[in-house]
């Protein structure tokens, strides 16, 4: 049986989302597993795309297990610049240097 996006679940992601340091970022299956939904990586990504409406959460901070950015997101870059995270020349985020550890 599926669980309902409700807001209890909405606030759980963005609360994870909020506990991660500037200089460092997640991946969205990390966020999943760290709120026990392993497959749940797009369900992360999904609140992450309506995160505004829930107040100021630095969703700048997550990115695809890869380390790619969001593709809907054209500040993403600059944010995480901002915080000491470069890009590499491809783009991505080296997620062996600057992935949290939760």
């Amino acid at each position: 049986m599926r669980r309902v996006l409700d807001e209890g679940l909405i606030y759980e992601i963005l609360s994870v989302v909020g506990e991660i340091p500037p200089g460092r970022v997640a991946s969205y299956g990390q966020i999943a597993r760290l709120i026990g939904r392993d497959d749940n990586a797009r369900l992360v990504g999904r609140v992450l795309s309506m995160a505004e409406f829930y107040g100021d959460y630095p969703c700048h901070r997550v990115v695809n297990c890869a380390g790619r950015l969001a593709p809907r997101f054209p500040e993403q870059a600059d944010r995480l610049r901002d915080e000491g995270v470069p890009l590499l020349p491809n783009g991505r985020v080296d997620m062996r240097r600057y992935q949290w550890e939760a």
